[in-house]
């Protein structure tokens, strides 16, 4: 009898555990405080990379998993050089911590946020800079552990960001706990558009039941105000 209901146990606990891997939302009360420090990890920073028709280098950083057991395997050919991010002229990609912002002609670093944030990328607004020469930057984030596995990643919500090419703004633009969906920008009326969906259900996953939002800000006014419309 002890064995049967320790075996029931168990399968209980791993049936929670498998419903669970899919969700996006366990707790709304758990964001970052619970993080754990993964120590096979260590934090680098990339090269500077120079966003094309700005005077600013910027310098991603995030966490690097070591393999080599020696340091004399920490070779550039078998390590990729450290790297921690991907770019291209006017975008970087990863999965970094931070972002530090240099101006040229200083030697000052200056850190996008002092939070515990996920970015999974930037983008420089080119088409926005050739016609209003604002110079403005899009981010990708996640920024609470709303699954609570005590880690940020892809596993989390993903939200939308925006600020000034300094790092300067730096604001969220999706409400809390909604998943980004697409974000596109219509250069004629100076918006962003972007969708979003909620976990209206409360099943703490994202499906056909829930609900789809749209919002949009006028670019050209630096408040951002986001605003909602209802195209259905």
């Amino acid at each position: 009898m002890k064995n049967l209901i320790l075996l029931l146990a168990l399968v209980t606990l791993l049936f929670n555990c498998n419903s669970n891997d899919n969700k996006k939302i366990i707790s709304k009360e758990n964001e970052t405080q619970n993080i754990k420090k993964d120590t096979s990890l260590i934090e680098i920073a990339d090269l500077p990379i120079h966003i094309d028709s700005t005077d600013y280098l910027l310098h991603p950083i995030g966490n690097y998993k070591i393999y080599a057991s020696k340091l004399s395997s920490y070779r550039s050919d078998n390590y990729n050089s450290f790297s921690v991010s991907n770019s291209n002229k006017y975008s970087i990609s990863g999965n970094l911590s931070n972002v530090k912002f240099q101006k040229k002609d200083s030697e000052e670093l200056i850190p996008l946020t002092n939070k515990i944030i996920n970015i999974k990328s930037m983008s420089f607004m080119k088409e926005i800079f050739d016609t209003t020469k604002s110079q403005l930057l899009i981010y990708t984030i996640n920024d609470k552990d709303t699954n609570s596995d005590n880690k940020l990643d892809y596993n989390d919500i993903e939200t939308l960001y925006i600020s000034k090419i300094d790092g300067s703004g730096f604001k969220k633009l999706t409400p809390e706990y909604e998943e980004l969906l697409d974000w596109e920008t219509v250069i004629i009326i100076n918006r962003i558009y972007f969708k979003t969906i909620e976990d209206s259900n409360k099943n703490g996953e994202f499906d056909k039941s829930d609900s789809l939002h749209y919002y949009f800000i006028d670019y050209s006014k630096e408040s951002y105000v986001v605003k909602e419309y209802y195209p259905i």
